[in-house]
């Protein structure tokens, strides 16, 4: 089945907006009409097998992102699994941030009076935070692994150096504009924690995400409560403490049934299949944008780059974008782009003819 039959709104539009919202493919939707269905004629029984269900999604899910499944917690969105995470440490831990990361990581630590510092997003970022690191000495640093507004990314390879060099410092990424997009392998990674929504790269619609735990983490986290005894009503069998944090009451079997299909459609797919098509496609995007001097020579030569990219464009020539139904967003100083496995060279040829004038 061609992108276009399986991703309908392709058709109409050119989607590059990932980064603010994946887009629902046909098997998933036709999946979600039946689980209603089903619920419909079912009424309670339709829960009778949740158990087994919530087990599938958390196997395929760790397969997924190279782990196992006690590390894996299943959460609503990334904000609610930080927030909740960041109440179960120590208030005496000491933060180190990236200037103008996504709201939902910086306000939550500092708005919970954390002592913290923060690192501006530059051509040497690496640098300065090893520097900040060695001179602020945090116990946590936590950060987007993408950042949602340029597309800056971390490499995987100087998050374990980091780890390497500081064994005990506590590495807290937020993994929603990464996950999805290229291979990873969460227990080589050298992070203590992932968090990530489900609703961008990962296609996985509204209402679902995951958190991932290290051992080093779990040992710190809600520790008075370790010594609470657990409830010890049957349903409720098998639930660690961590588990009654990031897992309180019920999880939606609709919203979650739609991430654990959206794995599945990714496994198929492949990561390095993904991967290998997203980045040509970005780097094709950020050569063309060079050469209009759209892009700077140092964003240009990173060594790792997301599948965001950011350029300066005038209010006029957004709304040309905007009649020649490109779907984009304004974020930061300029206008976002961001290309998944769906997008195409057409698509960027288009885009290009319209910012050149010429569509």
């Amino acid at each position: 089945m061609s992108n276009a039959n399986l991703y309908p709104i392709i058709e109409k539009y050119t989607y590059l907006n990932t980064a603010s919202s994946g887009i629902l493919s046909k098997p998933i939707q036709e999946w979600r009409n039946q689980h209603d269905i089903d619920f419909l004629m079912e009424g309670s029984n339709f829960r009778l097998q949740q158990t087994t269900f919530f087990s599938e999604l958390k196997q395929n899910l760790s397969i997924f992102l190279g782990t196992s499944k006690n590390t894996l917690y299943l959460i609503p969105n990334f904000s609610f699994g930080f927030n909740t995470l960041l109440d179960g440490l120590d208030n005496n831990h000491r933060f180190l941030l990236l200037d103008e990361d996504y709201p939902s990581v910086n306000y939550p630590v500092r708005s919970r009076g954390f002592d913290h510092t923060t690192v501006p997003i530059s051509p040497n970022l690496e640098d300065d935070i090893l520097k900040a690191i060695k001179d602020f000495k945090p116990s946590v640093f936590a950060f987007s692994i993408v950042q949602y507004a340029n597309g800056t990314r971390l490499d995987i390879d100087f998050i374990k150096t980091i780890k390497q060099a500081y064994p005990d410092l506590l590495l807290i990424a937020d993994g929603t504009q990464f996950c999805g997009t290229v291979p990873f392998n969460f227990d080589n990674s050298g992070l203590d924690a992932i968090l990530s929504s489900g609703y961008k790269w990962m296609l996985g619609g509204y209402g679902n995400g995951f958190v991932l735990l290290s051992d080093l983490l779990k040992d710190q986290l809600y520790m008075q409560r370790k010594y609470t005894s657990l409830p010890k009503e049957n349903f409720l069998e098998g639930r660690d403490h961590l588990s009654l944090c990031f897992e309180p009451g019920h999880l939606d079997t609709l919203n979650f049934g739609t991430l654990n299909q959206s794995v599945y459609q990714l496994r198929t797919l492949g990561l390095e299949n993904i991967e290998r098509i997203t980045q040509s496609i970005c780097k094709r995007a950020r050569d063309e944008f060079h050469s209009r001097g759209l892009l700077s020579t140092e964003i240009l030569e990173r060594k790792v780059q997301s599948t965001i990219i950011n350029i300066p464009l005038t209010s006029v020539t957004c709304e040309r974008l905007v009649a020649a139904k490109i779907i984009f967003i304004n974020r930061g100083t300029g206008s976002r782009f961001s290309f998944h496995f769906y997008n195409t060279d057409e698509d960027l040829n288009h885009l290009l003819a319209v910012i050149d004038g010429k569509g």
